[in-house]
């Protein structure tokens, strides 16, 4: 594959960094000669005089091409009527095999900018744009191939390209058949109830291999009193293709060794927070990631949820065993939650350090995820709503975490999917009102960038609206999915004002 190619050649070459700062470009890139051949002659030219690295990768790659649409911006119409169109501009038709692209056999959106290819759990919040555009076509479509990476790669992988094989992203797939439930009925459960099963297996597959003397295996985690929760984790324990030159950099300043500082990297890119100091043992230090030590609130409210979604479906299709299994198994996890994450004095969810045993006491929306699957009980629902305003809320929305970390992550940015689910979740126990002045900032954020620019962007800087989101390990992108999506469906529900 071209990833071990340029890994094992072209990216161990420092000249090829400066030649795509953006490592993303070479991991999209399509040989067009045998990858062999390639490399045999790499290794023979590059002792040359005067080798140049730029003309032998353009002579033998063909360099990622996003489609050229020639849609103009007009920042005088509405901004509705802008993500209507755009939805068209990010579609992609199927897909044939192409280098590192996961072929797809149906239509789909994608983010935009660099990501040019389907992205897991952005494409729920991206649904939720589509339905408020009655484009239930496209829903469909878009469960229909997740469900396909599901039936041939047996997980959905963090993106359709071959190098994100080895780990998924948040586990939204019950979340998206449920939403295309809502539109076509409930027969669409049973429908997928094979895809949900596998789903669920590939999150559980470390369990079978815990016993006395291992406590984590895979995603699967056996806690101090026996429950099981689950972490983010990837296969590979190497740097990340699409990332190479940041991540072999940051080994070099990390005391955590290698192969494991790898494995904590791509488990974080996993959990869609990439990166963000919740993961970090000092969060002011990107080397001391530890991703997968880590039990993360928000990931085990989604399996949850995915546990909550297959005791549906075992229901409507009578099989009783199964539903009462099920149901036996969302409630131990239901009640693990809120004995690991929930802390009584600080009136606060936090992720758990199960190496550690102790919470990492690092105030993230992260907390927002047990009121929008509605698992918080409502006795703590008033003092947590309080506390997330209070500690996360800007001037344009909500902060991911207070801390000023330089990663993406961090203050003073804000995304689209977190919004949602705390302003969904605080509609849920009945804060109309916090829940309200959420939405009008974002919108008002969204909107006034896009008057500004003519864009919608990955990310937003909530704390001073005047400036543009940064940190992390790109430039910011513009398109954009998720964020189009949740904007048009936050508008349909609360208006411009």
């Amino acid at each position: 594959m071209l990833q071990a190619f340029f890994n094992e050649t072209l990216f161990k070459d420092v000249q090829l960094s400066q030649i795509f700062p953006d490592g993303k470009t070479f991991a999209d890139c399509v040989p067009k000669y045998d990858l062999q051949k390639i490399s045999k002659d790499y290794q023979q030219q590059k002792k040359a005089a005067g080798f140049d690295l730029k003309k032998f990768v353009l002579e033998n790659f063909e360099l990622p091409v996003t489609p050229q649409s020639n849609f103009e911006t007009d920042t005088t119409k509405p901004i509705e009527e802008h993500i209507h169109k755009l939805w068209n501009v990010l579609t992609r038709q199927p897909d044939q095999q192409s280098s590192s692209l996961i072929p797809l056999p149906y239509p789909y959106i994608v983010p935009g900018g660099r990501f040019r290819e389907i992205y897991y759990w952005d494409s729920y919040f991206t649904m939720l744009g589509l339905q408020a555009s009655g484009r239930i076509d496209m829903i469909e479509n878009m469960v229909n191939n997740f469900s396909h990476l599901i039936d041939t790669i047996g997980n959905i992988p963090n993106g359709n390209r071959t190098y994100y094989i080895g780990r998924s992203q948040p586990p939204f797939y019950s979340l998206m058949v449920k939403l295309l439930a809502e539109e076509k009925g409930k027969a669409v459960l049973i429908k997928y109830l094979p895809q949900l099963e596998k789903e669920y297996a590939f999150w559980m597959k470390g369990e079978q291999f815990i016993n006395n003397n291992t406590k984590a295996s895979h995603h699967v985690v056996k806690m101090s009193d026996g429950s099981l929760l689950n972490r983010y984790w990837d296969a590979h324990d190497t740097p990340r293709p699409e990332s190479y030159r940041e991540d072999v950099e940051l080994a070099h300043h990390s005391a955590i060794s290698e192969n494991d500082l790898y494995r904590h990297l791509r488990a974080g890119a996993e959990s869609g927070w990439d990166f963000s100091c919740r993961w970090f043992k000092d969060v002011n230090d990107f080397s001391t990631i530890h991703t997968t030590d880590i039990i993360p609130v928000d990931l085990n409210c989604l399996l949850l949820h995915l546990e909550e979604t297959l005791c549906d479906a075992y229901e409507l299709s009578e099989n009783t065993a199964k539903q009462k299994l099920f149901h036996q198994k969302s409630t131990a996890r239901k009640n693990a939650i809120e004995h690991y994450c929930w802390n009584e004095a600080e009136g606060f969810y936090f992720d758990y350090d199960f190496i550690a045993a102790k919470q990492k006491i690092v105030y993230s929306l992260a907390a927002a995820s047990p009121l929008f699957f509605k698992i918080t009980p409502t006795e703590h629902a008033s003092v947590l709503s309080r506390n997330i305003m209070t500690k996360l809320l800007r001037d344009g929305g909500m902060v991911c975490t207070p801390n000023n970390s330089g990663q993406q992550w961090d203050a003073p940015n804000g995304w689209a999917p977190l919004q949602w689910m705390t302003i969904t979740g605080f509609e849920n126990y009945g804060y109309h009102k916090e829940a309200k002045a959420i939405a009008q900032r974002w919108i008002k954020l969204n909107t006034d960038v896009f008057k500004r620019t003519g864009k919608l962007m990955e990310k937003y800087n909530v704390t001073d609206t005047h400036l543009e989101a940064g940190g992390g390990e790109y430039p910011g992108q513009d398109g954009f999915g998720w964020t189009n999506g949740v904007l048009l469906a936050l508008i349909k529900k609360y208006g411009m004002q």
